[in-house]
């Protein structure tokens, strides 16, 4: 019986000039140790961006990468919710 296999990773985090951030996660499918497919997810993230937790956090050494380009600037305040 063939055995599957799903990977998720980072192959690509690169800081722009800007401070953002331009993330790739490639995601393979394995059988038996071999790739079948693989596809591609893209973001960019603003520095400080709240969803920074969602896309690098199962990753800690780029979310701290994120954090340590970001340490200079300033967090910018949240703003209560609407009622």
């Amino acid at each position: 019986m063939a055995n599957f296999e799903e990977k998720i990773y980072v192959s690509e985090f690169n800081v722009l000039p800007s401070k953002s951030i331009g993330v790739r996660k490639t995601t393979e499918v394995l059988k038996d140790g071999e790739c079948i497919s693989q596809s591609y997810w893209r973001c960019v993230l603003a520095p400080h961006d709240p969803q920074t937790q969602a896309v690098l956090g199962d990753e800690p050494y780029y979310y701290n990468l994120a954090l340590d380009a970001w340490k200079d600037i300033p967090v910018p305040p949240v703003e209560p919710a609407a009622e």
